[in-house]
C-alpha cells in the first residue's frame, strides 16, 4: 500500500480538472483493504471517498481526505436458470468494456447502456440509464464493504433503493459503503428497448440482437456527446426534472414543444430542452461552457477550474428557474 500526499487527480476525472486529494491510494485487490483501513483508523476525522472512473464527479475544491481509487478487476458468468444468465463484475471494471464483453458472450440486457463512461462499481451508485433502460432493470445484487466495520454485505435490488439517478449508496449513506462487485441478471429471452427517439430510426430493416443495438447506441452517443479524452466533460450534467402534472400542463400551454413523460404522479421533462430554450447551448464563459451539440453537457475547453464550471452551472440553474420555474439538479457528485 502506498499513500500519496497532495496527489493531483487531473488524470482521474473526465472533466480534466486540476484538483488534489490530501491523501490518495489505489486499491487493486480486496486483500489490500485491511492495510488501507488500518491507516485510515489513525485519522478518525479524515473523510474517505471512493473513486471509480471519475466520470460523474465535479471537483470544485480539493478533496481534504483520503481518496481511494478502486481498480478491482474481474468478470465472469456465474450460471443460469430457466429465465436468466447471472454475470458478476468487479467494481473497477470499465463499464463500457464490460457491456461489450456481455455482448461478445451473446448476452442481452445491457446493450442500451453502451458507451456510458465510468466503472461497474460507480454504475449502481447513480443507477445509470440511457435510451429507455436503467441499471436496476438488469440488476440482481451487489457486494459492498462497510467502511466502519470492515464487513462485506450483500445488497438486493430492494436494499439498494434505486431511484432516478439515485441509490441508497448515493443519498442515504454516502461514503460508508465501498461497492466491490455487482451481479447482473440478464434475460434469456430479451425484450429489445428500441422505441427511444433516434434509436428506432437507426435500426430500421435490421435483425435485432444485442450487438446491433449496442452498435447503434454507440453511434448515436458518439454523434451527440463529446469524447472526454478530447473535451473534458461528465456527460449529462443535469437530471431531467420531475414536475407536477399541473405545472407541466401550464407550461405546455405557454411552450407547446416542451416534452414530457409520465413518471408516477409527476411528469419528467427534458433538462436539455429547457437549457436550450434559455439560449445556453454552445455558450462559453472562459473555458467553461456547454457542448454545441447538446445543451445538457457542460464542458471544459481546456483550463477551466472546478469553480468556474460550477459557477457556469449555477448561472444555467438560475436562468432555467427564472424562465420556467423549474430548479435543475446536478447529476454528478459535486465536491465543494
Amino acid at each position: 500500500m502506498q499513500i500519496r500526499e497532495n496527489h493531483n487527480i487531473k488524470a482521474l476525472n473526465t472533466f480534466g480538472l486540476s484538483a488534489h486529494a490530501r491523501y490518495f491510494c489505489s486499491l487493486h485487490k480486496l486483500g489490500g483493504l485491511r492495510s488501507i483501513m488500518q491507516w485510515a483508523d489513525t485519522y478518525p476525522e479524515l473523510p474517505v471517498m471512493f473513486l471509480g472512473g471519475g466520470s460523474n464527479m465535479l471537483f470544485v475544491k480539493d478533496f481534504p481526505g483520503l481518496l481511494v481509487h478502486v481498480r478491482l478487476q474481474d468478470r465472469e458468468i456465474l450460471g443460469q436458470d430457466d429465465d436468466y444468465f447471472y454475470v458478476r463484475a468487479a467494481a473497477g471494471e470499465n463499464w463500457h468494456e464490460f457491456v461489450r464483453w456481455t455482448v461478445d458472450q451473446n448476452l442481452a440486457g445491457l446493450e442500451n447502456l453502451s458507451l456510458i463512461p465510468g466503472t461497474v462499481g460507480a454504475a449502481p451508485m447513480q443507477n445509470i440509464g440511457a435510451y429507455g433502460v436503467e441499471l436496476k432493470d438488469c440488476f440482481y445484487e451487489l457486494q459492498a464493504l462497510d467502511w466502519r466495520s470492515g464487513e462485506i454485505r450483500e445488497f438486493s435490488l430492494e436494499a439498494c433503493r434505486f431511484g432516478y439517478r439515485d441509490s441508497y449508496f448515493k443519498s442515504v449513506e454516502p461514503g460508508r459503503w465501498l461497492i466491490v462487485s455487482v451481479v447482473f441478471r440478464l434475460p434469456r429471452k430479451p425484450e429489445w428497448k428500441t422505441d427511444y427517439a433516434g434509436v428506432k430510426e437507426r435500426l430500421v430493416g435490421k435483425v435485432l440482437n444485442a450487438r446491433v443495438i449496442s452498435d447503434a447506441i454507440i453511434s448515436i452517443r458518439q454523434s451527440k456527446l463529446p469524447d472526454p479524452a478530447r473535451l473534458g466533460n461528465a456527460g449529462s450534467f443535469f437530471k431531467n426534472p420531475l414536475i407536477p402534472l399541473a405545472q407541466w400542463e401550464s407550461l405546455k400551454v405557454q411552450f407547446p414543444t416542451i416534452s414530457g413523460w409520465p413518471q408516477g404522479n409527476k411528469i419528467k421533462t427534458s433538462a436539455g430542452w429547457l437549457i436550450d430554450q434559455c439560449g445556453w447551448k454552445g455558450k462559453r464563459e472562459g473555458d467553461a461552457g456547454t457542448y454545441d451539440k447538446h445543451a445538457l453537457v457542460l464542458v471544459n475547453h481546456g483550463s477551466a477550474s472546478g469553480e468556474q464550471i460550477w459557477d457556469f452551472a449555477q448561472s444555467i440553474i438560475a436562468s432555467v428557474q427564472d424562465s420556467f420555474g423549474i430548479t435543475l439538479e446536478p447529476e454528478p457528485r459535486v465536491i465543494l
